[in-house]
């Protein structure tokens, strides 16, 4: 019996965790070892909410996600739980920009955080914005993006510093290497948007 209440109080807090957000190992350390020794019940759990999990034991996180539609045998679709959020077209750049250079980091064994600076992010997104002579102006633009970008889940400040900033690895999930492969056709594609009116990118975002 004994057994059977911890198995019980592990799975209830895996499934909690992950109804809250995403579950980091170096964060959230119990639930991160309840959810990858109970993978199969969280799974039957999360499943009759039309919900996936989805879990990188290589990356260390785990999150949930709608099940596409489709995917079950109901006649009549559940409500969706995890909301799909439009990104402005800046957001969706600054995003693959942040892909791109965590694609960069590991290519060359970095180690296993990136950080960069708010100045260094700054920089990346300045050579896809117009030009402009109100730097001022530019500049909190670039801050309001990269707030979204922390609102998202996809930057962590440092604890030491609120001027640093840790590039999630979750944003692997979102911009996949399918994606990343065909980001120079897609930075041309930004490069002819660029003067114009922003485009919406429609994407799931884990909350």
């Amino acid at each position: 019996m004994i057994a059977i209440d911890i198995s019980a109080a592990d799975l209830s807090l895996a499934v909690t965790q992950l109804m809250k957000g995403v579950v980091y190992r170096e964060a959230h350390d119990r639930a991160w070892r309840s959810l990858t020794q109970l993978q199969p019940q969280v799974r039957d759990h999360v499943a009759v909410l039309g919900l996936q999990v989805v879990i990188d034991e290589a990356e260390g996180y785990a999150f949930c996600r709608q099940r596409p539609d489709g995917d079950d045998d109901s006649s009549a679709p559940l409500p969706r739980l995890i909301p799909r959020r439009t990104l402005s077209f800046h957001v969706s750049l600054l995003l693959a920009l942040l892909r791109k250079k965590l694609a960069e980091f590991d290519a060359h064994g970095g180690g296993s955080r990136l950080m960069l600076t708010k100045e260094q992010i700054r920089e990346m997104v300045r050579v896809f914005v117009p030009s402009s002579t109100n730097e001022v102006r530019l500049t909190n633009q670039i801050d309001a993006h990269i707030g979204k970008a922390l609102e998202l889940g996809f930057l962590r400040p440092a604890k030491s510093s609120e001027q640093v900033y840790e590039v999630m690895r979750i944003l692997k999930a979102f911009v996949d290497a399918q994606w990343l492969a065909d980001f120079d056709a897609r930075l041309a594609e930004y490069a002819a948007i660029l003067g114009g009116e922003e485009r919406d990118d429609d994407r799931e975002v884990v909350e």
